[in-house]
């Protein structure tokens, strides 16, 4: 036995593959027990918060928005506009080295615990088909059995309601690229007057459909890029859903349970090899093997093997959350070098991150030189166009916005209406004229200082250059 612990032939394929390469559907087993009841509380509220979360608005700006098509972002309701792209960048590399310390110090307990995918397929969809199509045995009878009315019944009624579920999370999905308030619109004035959007909506619900009534696993096993990163990521102080080989195999290995027996003495380990954890894992594998790539953390094992040492009189425990070196050197868990540079790294990211959120304004304005236009002489006056930009970034509309030039003395004149409107969260450009006495250039090129104003209030202040002739002789 202690050859198959050293044997790592299982790692030559996925488990969701056989041998001539064919896919392999996974029927595991419906999980029971303390840390199943934990995930579901946590999943219902997640569930809850990834459904509402583009619907709930603070401040009028909606909670999570990822608009890539015009480049508009909100996250917990801090908007962020093409001009903030270098702090979304930051929040999202500060996103990225929590993942890594999290993952250093907790492994893949991210895919287990938090990953939509995973709380969409084994808490919507799974429960769905356990309800439908029965548990594990039921399941692969079903999956054997004839087309009869049974087996028809059930796969129609299964599939329909996977369909309407994706379009759900379609129309969800939806809501955090283009926005609660447009789907909304869209859904009032009818799939009629909107039928690109219709089409885009229908192909999410593909999408989604195919992954969870077909690719499912697989997602986390082949298509995850997170699961990769366990390899460069994870060591021997990484805390992870593991098998305690130590005590499982004992001398002579595993061995089935019998009745009185005593196993310490006869050299046998604890675990009684009733492959209940293989049977309950929803990727497949065998926890037994130590760490593997398609092991997402949810602790499906952990329950169902502490059910059976319970029934068997032996200590639970024999698969917990630990790391290598807890199993075999019983070494507690301590940050390690490694994490506290990441946490240092995550703390200054932060630190920066808050700091440009201090400095970053609700309103900006640009001011720039028309190409190809020349200074224009206008008496003894020297005059430039230029084309303004304002982006409101706040959700009040400013009705009357003008500018005052401060250094040096001159003059604004506004191309069209004297005031300007600036829509909420919205743009407004135009053009104006410059107009500067010829006393008052500092050579070719003089730096103007421009004051936007809104109702008399200062909203901006924003700089150019004004070019003129090289000399006045």
């Amino acid at each position: 036995m202690e050859e198959n612990h050293h044997d790592e032939s299982f790692r030559d394929s996925i488990s969701t593959i056989d041998a001539k390469g064919k896919r392999v559907f996974i029927f595991p087993k419906k999980p029971f027990g303390r840390f199943y009841d934990k995930r579901k509380l946590l999943s219902y509220f997640l569930l809850a918060f990834l459904i509402a979360a583009p619907f709930i608005k603070i401040n009028g700006n909606q909670f999570m928005m990822f608009n890539v098509l015009e480049r508009r972002f909100n996250i917990f309701s801090f908007p962020f506009w093409p001009q903030d792209f270098h702090l979304f960048v930051i929040s999202m590399i500060i996103g990225v080295v929590g993942l890594a310390l999290f993952t250093v110090a907790f492994g893949r307990i991210f895919c287990g615990w938090f990953c939509p995918q995973t709380i969409f397929m084994e808490m919507v969809f799974r429960r769905i088909e356990f309800w439908i199509d029965g548990d594990r045995a039921q399941q692969m009878r079903l999956e054997n059995q004839a087309w009869d009315s049974e087996k028809i019944r059930k796969r129609l009624t299964k599939w329909f309601i996977f369909f309407i579920i994706s379009f759900l999370i379609a129309n969800v999905f939806l809501a955090y690229l283009i926005g609660s308030d447009k789907l909304i619109q869209f859904i009032e004035e009818g799939p009629i007057e909107n039928e690109s959007t219709l089409i885009a909506l229908l192909i999410f619900t593909a999408v989604f459909y195919f992954i969870y009534a077909w690719f499912r696993e697989q997602v986390c096993i082949i298509a995850c890029p997170y699961g990769r990163m366990q390899g460069v990521l994870l060591d021997n102080k990484t805390i992870n859903v593991s098998y305690d080989y130590v005590r499982g195999e004992g001398e002579k290995g595993r061995g089935k349970f019998n009745k009185n027996e005593d196993r310490k003495a006869s050299g046998k380990g604890d675990c009684i090899d009733c492959k209940v954890c293989v049977h309950v894992c929803p990727t497949g594998i065998d926890i037994r093997n130590g760490v593997q790539l398609e092991c997402i953390n949810c602790t499906a094992c952990i329950d169902e093997c502490d059910t059976i040492m319970e029934k068997v009189g032996l200590p639970k425990g024999l698969i917990r959350y630990a790391s290598e070196d807890e199993i075999v050197k019983k070494e507690p868990f301590k940050l390690t070098t490694r994490m506290k540079g990441y946490i240092a790294v995550l703390a200054i990211l932060i630190g920066v991150f808050i700091g440009m959120l201090f400095l970053r304004n609700d309103v900006e304005a640009t001011v720039l030189h028309a190409p190809g236009q020349l200074f224009q002489h206008e008496g003894n006056k020297i005059v430039n166009l230029y084309n303004y930009k304002i982006i409101n970034k706040t959700t009040a509309e400013f009705k009357s916005v003008t500018f005052k030039l401060v250094e040096p003395k001159g003059e604004i004149v506004l191309v069209g209406n004297p005031f300007t409107k600036v829509p909420k969260q919205g743009i407004t450009q135009g053009a104006l004229f410059v107009k500067l006495p010829e006393n008052e250039l500092d050579g070719e090129k003089t730096v103007l200082k421009i004051e936007v104003y809104n109702n008399d209030k200062l909203i901006e202040t924003t700089t150019t250059n004004f070019t003129g002739p090289r000399s006045f002789d």
